[in-house]
């Protein structure tokens, strides 16, 4: 089928209203009928449109977990940025001249912009500190003692966490995305044909197919 230029909310209005008002009308009911659309084929239709609706309301509810995941990873990442640009920027004064330090905690150069390469840099920064008594000694008189370097790391890997999360959210948004575009893709091509049928079935009867949704040119 052609990609669809109606919003999702009309398409499903537009089957919903076909189909409730072919099974609430027995004379129309009666005349699809003899056409092979009786009451449970309109009845299964109904259940179609059912699923569709009820795909395209957990595709919004995927899609807002998204925006939630998103806005979970910014704040983390503010947070966990904020205590990083700080800490780096004692590490470089108390470790001022020492080569080891500044290789192995990764102070030379600008922090990456991606997230990925950011959580590299911090993690590289907050490990390396904490598994060097020597560097811990070196930052404790800066007011970065053992537990104030732990908190900060906890704060980088709630950064990761939170991206893991949004990952997984992204990917159910997807997949849910597409199950609801298949469904209705399924409802738009059974109301495309019932709409024949019931051009047929009501052509001496305009008033009916117009009740179903469809302008009967004058």
């Amino acid at each position: 089928m052609a990609k669809p230029t109606k919003s999702i909310a009309q398409r499903l209005l537009d089957a919903e209203l076909a189909i409730n008002n072919s099974l609430s009308n027995p004379d129309i009911l009666a005349k699809v009928t003899s056409f092979g659309y009786d009451q449970t084929r309109l009845e299964a239709a109904r259940a179609l449109y059912q699923e569709a609706r009820t795909l395209d309301e957990q595709q919004k509810q995927e899609y807002g977990e998204q925006y939630e995941a998103t806005q979970a990873v910014r704040q983390a990442w503010d947070a966990a940025g904020a205590a990083y640009s700080a800490a780096l920027k004692i590490a470089r004064i108390a470790f001022r001249g020492n080569e080891t330090a500044r290789n192995a905690l990764g102070l030379s150069g600008s922090r990456k912009q991606s997230l990925s390469g950011w959580l590299d840099q911090a993690r590289r920064f907050y490990n390396n500190l904490l598994r060097s008594p020597d560097f811990i000694a070196t930052m404790t008189p800066y007011s970065y003692d053992q537990t104030k370097l732990e908190a900060e790391a906890a704060l980088v890997e709630a950064v990761a966490t939170a991206s893991e999360t949004q990952d997984k959210e992204r990917g159910e948004a997807q997949t849910a995305t597409k199950t609801r575009d298949a469904k209705l893709d399924e409802l738009d091509q059974w109301l495309a044909d019932y709409k024949a049928i019931a051009q047929v079935a009501l052509a001496a009867s305009p008033q009916q197919l117009e009740q179903l949704g469809w302008v009967v040119a004058s």
